[in-house]
């Protein structure tokens, strides 16, 4: 076995001793760590937890001097707080001038360079509001991660996480909307939907595959892919995608092997036929 080939079932085994704990949920940040540490799997991951811990600690410094109600916050000011130590003290950015770099997909470079996308960056505002035990969420929106913030008496704010935290009222989100889906697309009560930590970090590494398919790095789209099955290993889609990727680098056994899970997944319809008529010809090649 390789050393490559065994770091990354060292890095796999990981994930998901991490992802199931067992009272359901996992650290958010520090599984995001894990698969940034995918491509440099001997990096020590200390130093970027000591990072994430500083910046947990001076947001609870922060609410303090702010004062903020201990039992009830109110979202403006756990949005506040948020934004004076992520944007403020510690610099965070979104990346506007290389924001299809492969590195603002990867949680590690992101605190190394203090830029990333959307969903990093977001990945970093719900582990800091949870930190203090805040209601915090990330949200369905398409083309732009955002986030919820939410007290115990319901009121919620919208935050951007690309643009330094700030709140977004209706107008904004309506404009973003647009921008990202096009001027037909109106703000339906799906936008607003709370998202999984599992959907956070599927979203993140489809942002890592995306970039590496454009990079022509296909063997290591597909081992971004993997990641994401661990995620979401009953996703019949992703077994479909990784059966076709497998079949673009020429891998026809291991494609067939994934196709047949998504057989076994798919419900009834088209596209589960059109798959079944594929993984016939494919055992024909083979046989």
């Amino acid at each position: 076995m390789s050393k490559k080939t065994a770091s990354s079932n060292s890095i796999a085994d990981t994930l998901v001793d991490l992802l199931t704990p067992s009272d359901g949920t996992f650290d958010l940040a520090d599984v995001a760590l894990v698969l940034a540490a995918h491509d440099t799997p001997n990096t020590d991951l200390n130093s970027y937890r000591t990072h994430l811990k500083s910046l947990y600690d001076a947001v609870e410094e922060t609410a303090g001097q702010m004062t903020l109600d201990d039992t009830n916050p109110a979202p403006s000011d756990m949005a506040e707080a948020l934004s004076k130590v992520i944007a403020g003290t510690f610099r965070y950015r979104g990346d506007e001038e290389n924001y299809d770099d492969l590195d603002n997909a990867n949680l590690m470079r992101v605190i190394d360079r203090r830029k990333g996308l959307p969903v990093a960056l977001g990945i970093l505002y719900i582990a800091a509001a949870r930190s203090q035990g805040w209601n915090v969420a990330g949200l369905n929106f398409p083309g732009h991660f955002l986030v919820r913030l939410e007290s115990l008496d319901g009121n919620r704010v919208i935050i951007d996480p690309f643009h330094e935290g700030q709140i977004l009222e209706t107008p904004a989100l309506r404009d973003l909307l647009k921008v990202v889906t096009g001027p037909t697309e109106e703000l339906e009560s799906r936008h607003y939907s709370p998202v999984s930590d599992r959907d956070i970090l599927v979203r993140l590494q489809n942002n890592v595959k995306t970039r590496r398919l454009d990079l022509g790095q296909m063997e290591e789209a597909l081992e971004t892919l993997k990641s994401m099955q661990l995620l979401m290993p009953d996703s019949s889609a992703l077994c479909r995608e990784t059966g076709f990727l497998h079949l673009r680098l020429g891998q026809v056994s291991e494609a067939l092997s994934a196709l047949e899970d998504y057989l076994n997944r798919a419900p009834q319809g088209p596209e589960r036929s059109r798959i079944d008529t594929v993984v016939k010809d494919l055992k024909q090649r083979i046989h």
